[in-house]
This record gives structure tokens, C-alpha cells and sequence, in this order.
């Protein structure tokens, strides 16, 4: 035991959470990637499970929102440079990810389950921090989009999945590694991007891979720093998705400008910009009026990673509240030993535990897009997980900061960072009720897909009767969703809809995990009738306090 160790035990607080491996104490975690499989990649995955749980490397997460980036527009002669600037262990994070590859494991290791491996990771990376996860996830997500266009990608994909990282302000062929970034948003229009009204027209020849010039204005870029941006613009023939680099083939400037830099309440060390596009030349990628389309891959790919990142904060609340209350001593015994506050933790590990599966679901279907019932599932799974995983954690890391009274809305712990950050991705990358509708098109235009969920869902038929009843009526729910409004179904009852599939879909993956105890629990916490939308109401007879020993942290002071 340390001597801070000891002291905490005597003034009655818990050790920081720190110097373990976060990958070998999550049993969620290991079991996931087993079932999910990729569990050819333990070995690596322990290494930086070590790496994520040292202090030295939290305490990165915690430096880097002390310092926000910085916006110069000009240099000291006054000439236009748009610069953010970062605080050192900003790049520290961002840079360490990408030499292991977390930006672009999947496109350069074609091991089946690789998918499943790099969510493990991200997973891992981002419980330390979560802002510089946004540059990771679109220049992870920007490959599918820029192979539409094979010319663009001959040149741009070796560095977009090249391990190195480089935030000179440089242009590209100075480089040996990139980052992308992604900009659709105006102010005018937000997830209705028909609406925007930003210009492009051709430079010289119109068509596919041919450059043009773009005019407008894009309301909300995150990490502009970024080499080169896939972009919506509205050309002769269309809204069409473009390829923009921060820098012109003469090594000139582009016509990007950084207006301001957004004061956002979570995500405070990733920088997001309003930008003024003047004269900016950009690449067509795939055919004018297809922008929609094209770029839609890029985008299903970072709602997939929200969902990770969001199961992620939930893990590492959960982490934190479990550690506390097994130190914490309360009327004459350990916290976690209260019925009451057991109720909660065990709520919050059945919640987390749940996000992971299903964010490891969409993993392994994102691995096997070939099968067309594969891709079909992840089409579904994105918008329903995007939309419930990202819901839940809000209130999830409130409940969880709860658990450690006034330490836990103090600014030294790292509580009050997950909170704010906890609804940043139920709004990033399309809101909730995107999702929702986006659900009701995949289903009204491919209600094939509903027998890949079906057979999904029977894989658990007859293990629990809760289930077995939520299956039932999610069976006349999605057979009237399907045929629409002449049932009488509209967009009203998106939310309902995508809750009930989120729920019968995680209960699935758990009955048929290697877990009856999680198992049980969750299907009678979230499936019985009279749950509760709060944490901390299970009903009677939930082991609880099993369920807290397997999702809490190795105890550092015994």
C-alpha cells in the first residue's frame, strides 16, 4: 500500500483510479471480443489496456481540457494563417493513437474481426479522453467515401492510413500522414443538408475527380486543423460530396477561412470552427448530384464510432463509481455494501455492460459487409445504437457522478467531464431524432432488413420470458412500421420503435453471451412490466452485488 493510499483509507476517501489495465479488469470487455471475434488480439489489447491505466497518460485527458485550443487568424505580419493551436498533450493523445493505429486498423489489417479489434481499442482510449477521438473517427470513416473515387484515393488513402502523425501546418505532399475532417453543417439548414447553399463550380472540366472552385460558409467543422475535408456543395448537377484540402497543388493557402472557434460545453479540447470558404478548390468525389450518397458512408461509420465512444464514458463512470463506493465507508460499512446504493451500481454496470455488446455487435457486422445480411444488420444497428447508447449516457454518468457525493462534481476528478460530455454524441454526427427517421427509411425502403433483426432477435427465442414477451410486441411494431402509415404507424412513435428494438437487441446479445447472471438481470431490469426510466430500481432478487464485483476495477489498497 502507498503512503497516498493509506491516507486516503484514513480520512475515508477512495485512491484515485489509476496504474491498472483497463482492458484485463473489464470482463464486459474481454467477453465482447471473444464472442465478437477478435480475440486474436488480447495480447495487444492488454498492452494498451496497461498504457490507457497509467497516470501519466490520464492525466493527458485531464491537461488537455485545462487547454483548450486556440485560435490565431493571422500571423505577426498580418498575413492569414488560421491557426489552432494546441496544448501539448493534445497531440500527445491523438499522435499515440494513431501510431497504433486506432485511425486506420480495419483498412490496413484485413484480419477477420479487425473492426471488433479497433472498437476494443477506442474503446480503451477513449475512457482517458474524448475530444481528440473526433479527428481519429473521421479520418477512420473518410476511407469508404474516398475510395468512390479511385484517382483521389490512389493519392490520399497512404496517408490518411499511414501511422504517422504530423500537425504541421504544411500542405500534404510535405507529409507522410494526414488527418481528415468532414463539413456539412450550415447554419441555415443543420441535419437538413438538401438546404445548403454553399457553391461549387468547376475549375476547368466538370465531372468525377475534377477540381472545382467552392463559396459558402460551413457552420460547425470540427478539428479544422484537419489536411483535407469531405464536403457538401451544391454543383450544377446537384448536391454533390467533395474532396477540400487545407492547402492548393502550388503549396498556396486554400480558400479556407476560420471565422471562430465554438465555445461547446463537453468536448472542450477538440476544436470546432465556423468556416468562410473563399475561391477554396476542391475534388468531385463520384458524380455531381450524389453527394448524399456518397458521403453517407463516411457518416454511418462515425455514428458507429459515437456509439462506442458513448459505451466507452459509460465504462469508465461505471469504473469510477464501483472503485469509490468499495472504499468508501458509510454507517458503519463499505458504500457498496448499502442495498440501496447497491441497486444503483449494479444498474450502472448492467447499462454499460449492455452499451458494449451492442456496440460490438455492430463491430463484428461492420467486419462482414460482403454478407448481405451482415451489412443489412449494420445498416439497422447504427441508427438504433447511435440513437439509444448515446441517450442513455447522460443520465448514466449523472447517476454515476452521484454515487461520489460532492468529490464527484469536483473539477480534479474526472466526473464532471464525462457528464459534460456525455450528450455530445446523442447531438454530433445527426440527433436523436435523425436517427429515429433514419430508421424508418432503411425499414419503409428495405423491409428485408426486418427478417435479418428477426433472426437476430431468435437467437435468444425461449431463454427468457421477458424477452420472449418484448419480442412479441416488437414482432406488431415493426410489422406496421414496415407497411407505414396505411397502419396507422407514423414518425411519431420513432423514439418508441427504436427503444424497444435497442432493448430486445441488447437483451439478444446477453442471453446468448456466457453470462446468465447479466443475463437475467438485465432482461428483468429493462423487459418486466413497471421498469423505471431511473437507475437504481431493480426489482427484487437481482444479484447485485455479483454484477458490481465483475464490472469494478481491481481494489488498489488492499
Amino acid at each position: 500500500m502507498t503512503a497516498i493510499q493509506a491516507s486516503c483509507m484514513e480520512f475515508n476517501q477512495s485512491p484515485v483510479l489509476e496504474n491498472y489495465n483497463t482492458f484485463l479488469s473489464d470482463a464486459a470487455l474481454l467477453a465482447a471480443l471473444s464472442r465478437e471475434g477478435a480475440a486474436w488480439a488480447a495480447d495487444e489489447l492488454a498492452a494498451y489496456g496497461a498504457l490507457t491505466g497509467r497516470s501519466e497518460f490520464i492525466r493527458l485527458g485531464f491537461q488537455a481540457n485545462e487547454h483548450p485550443p486556440r485560435l490565431s487568424t493571422h500571423d505577426a505580419k498580418g498575413r492569414r494563417v488560421d491557426l489552432v493551436e494546441y496544448h501539448p498533450a493534445y497531440h500527445e493523445l491523438l499522435g499515440g493513437a494513431i501510431r497504433h493505429g486506432l485511425h486506420a486498423r480495419p483498412w490496413t489489417d484485413k484480419r477477420a474481426g479487425s473492426h471488433v479489434a479497433r472498437a476494443a481499442f477506442n474503446y480503451l482510449q477513449a475512457q482517458v479522453e474524448a475530444g481528440h477521438g473526433c479527428p481519429l473517427t473521421m479520418t477512420f470513416a473518410a476511407i469508404p467515401t474516398l475510395r468512390k473515387q479511385s484517382d483521389l484515393a490512389a493519392i490520399w488513402e497512404p496517408l490518411v492510413t499511414a501511422r504517422e502523425y504530423d500537425p504541421r501546418n504544411v500542405p500534404a505532399t510535405e507529409k507522410s500522414g494526414v488527418s481528415m475532417g468532414m463539413a456539412m453543417t450550415e447554419r441555415q439548414g443543420g441535419s437538413d443538408v438538401r438546404a445548403n447553399t454553399t457553391r461549387a463550380i468547376r475549375l476547368k472540366s466538370s465531372g468525377a475527380g475534377e477540381c472545382y472552385v467552392v463559396n459558402g460558409h460551413k457552420y460547425f467543422v470540427s478539428a479544422p486543423m484537419s489536411d483535407a475535408f469531405l464536403m457538401l456543395a451544391q454543383a450544377p448537377g446537384g448536391l454533390s460530396c467533395f474532396l477540400l484540402p487545407r492547402w492548393r497543388d502550388d503549396g498556396t493557402k486554400n480558400g479556407i477561412e476560420l471565422q471562430q472557434l465554438k465555445r461547446k460545453m463537453g468536448n472542450v479540447s477538440n476544436a470546432s470552427a465556423e468556416v468562410k470558404l473563399d475561391d477554396a478548390h476542391a475534388w468531385l468525389v463520384g458524380d455531381e448530384g450524389r453527394g448524399v450518397a456518397n458521403i453517407l458512408e463516411m457518416v454511418a461509420l462515425t455514428r458507429f464510432d459515437c456509439m462506442v465512444a458513448s459505451a466507452a464514458g459509460m465504462r469508465q463512470a461505471a469504473a469510477q463509481a464501483t472503485h469509490h463506493a468499495a472504499y468508501r465507508q458509510t454507517f458503519g460499512k463499505r458504500l457498496d455494501r448499502h442495498p440501496l446504493m447497491q441497486n444503483v451500481l449494479a444498474d450502472l454496470a448492467l447499462e454499460s455492460e449492455a452499451a458494449l455488446a451492442l456496440s460490438m455487435r455492430a463491430a463484428r457486422a461492420l467486419d462482414h459487409l460482403a454478407d448481405d445480411s451482415e451489412a443489412a444488420l449494420f445498416r439497422l444497428l447504427t441508427p438504433i445504437g447511435k440513437y439509444w447508447i448515446c441517450k442513455r449516457a447522460p443520465a448514466h454518468a449523472y447517476e454515476a457522478m452521484e454515487c461520489l457525493g460532492g468529490s464527484g462534481a469536483i473539477e480534479t476528478s474526472i466526473m464532471p467531464r464525462l457528464y459534460r460530455e456525455a450528450p455530445i454524441n446523442a447531438i454530433w454526427e445527426g440527433s436523436g431524432n435523425i436517427q429515429c427517421l433514419d430508421l424508418f427509411r432503411a425499414i419503409q425502403r428495405q423491409p428485408d432488413a426486418l427478417d435479418v433483426v428477426a433472426a437476430e432477435l431468435k437467437g435468444a427465442a425461449g431463454l427468457n420470458d421477458d424477452y420472449d414477451r418484448h419480442c412479441r410486441n416488437l414482432d406488431k411494431a415493426l410489422a406496421n412500421a414496415a407497411r407505414g402509415n396505411d397502419a396507422g404507424v407514423s414518425t411519431y412513435e420513432g423514439r418508441r420503435l427504436t427503444e424497444s428494438l435497442a432493448l430486445g437487441l441488447q437483451a439478444s446479445l446477453l442471453l446468448c453471451s456466457d453470462n446468465a447472471l447479466i443475463a437475467d438481470a438485465f432482461c428483468r431490469a429493462r423487459l418486466s412490466s413497471g421498469v423505471s426510466g431511473l437507475f437504481g430500481t431493480l426489482p427484487r432478487g437481482i444479484p447485485c452485488a455479483a454484477i458490481i464485483d465483475r464490472a469494478r476495477p481491481p481494489l488498489t489498497a488492499d
